[in-house]
């Protein structure tokens, strides 16, 4: 992780360069824990809260399944706190120094539990779908995280090529469906976080995970993706964005079909 350790200086130029900054601490251990037991209590009282994905019985991520688009439940406190930590400053500030001035787009919470299987590589932006500019994921840990318990695994560097297609991934390794060729040379970097440090990186850049192999240990993390102001438009599934200030934006909505065939639809991600 040396590589993606900066100094606040030094944020951009590594992004521009690697595509993917950690920045470490910058939600304390009092707000991680309430983070953590606010999603976890959630869920262990009510699954349907999250997206079960259409696994099988027995799959542990039927009872911890993950989370998409809490910030929309403001009629709930875990919806209440993922809607003000979306537009909390401190994130959105390292989003503006990266890739200027943003919206919101996606609000996601994972508890990967121990036996869960991992995600597959991917980028993001082939469901986003933001144009001209690609979206930015800023990627909370909320416990600590390595390659034990599927922490993130990112390919520094592949965001400079265009949006690669999908192949069938592995389901012994993987619970969706589709992971991305690697490119050829590409060197794979696993990540290590400590619970509060943020990892923030570009729609195009190739990342993922392998499957919980711990017994004991969860990794769950709480995930936010934005998108410029310049873009002028994304997937349907992502509008209305929300602004730093709270308010909701819409732009135009990008075509169905994305790059890789008619079949492909954004509301599968």
């Amino acid at each position: 992780m040396t590589a993606l350790l900066t100094t606040p200086g030094a944020l951009a130029e590594t992004y521009q360069r690697e595509g993917v900054v950690l920045v470490p601490g910058l939600l304390s251990p009092d707000e991680i824990a309430t983070i953590r037991a606010s999603f976890t209590d959630h869920i262990e009282a009510d699954p349907s809260f999250g997206f079960d994905d259409g696994l099988p019985d027995g799959d542990i991520l039927r009872r911890y399944p993950r989370v998409i688009h809490p910030h929309r439940r403001t009629d709930l406190e875990v919806g209440q706190l993922a809607r003000r930590l979306m537009t909390d400053p401190r994130v959105v500030s390292v989003v503006e120094q990266l890739v200027g001035p943003a919206y919101g787009a996606q609000s996601m919470f994972y508890f990967k539990p121990p036996g869960a299987r991992g995600q597959a590589l991917h980028q993001d932006n082939l469901f986003l779908q933001s144009h001209p500019e690609t979206c930015i994921a800023a990627w909370i840990a909320v416990d600590d995280c390595d390659g034990d318990n599927g922490g993130l695994m990112v390919i520094p560097g592949s965001h400079t090529i265009q949006i690669l297609c999908p192949e069938d991934a592995d389901p012994e390794e993987s619970f969706t469906g589709n992971t991305v060729p690697v490119p050829e040379g590409a060197v794979r970097l696993q990540t290590e976080m400590k619970a509060g440090d943020v990892l923030f990186f570009h729609g195009s850049l190739v990342h993922g995970s392998r499957p919980n192999t711990t017994a004991d240990r969860f990794r769950r993390s709480l995930i936010f993706h934005y998108v410029p102001q310049a873009s002028v438009e994304v997937a349907r599934f992502y509008l209305p964005l929300l602004a730093p200030d709270g308010s909701e934006v819409t732009i135009a909505e990008s075509p169905d079909g994305g790059p890789c065939g008619e079949g492909w639809t954004s509301e599968g991600h």
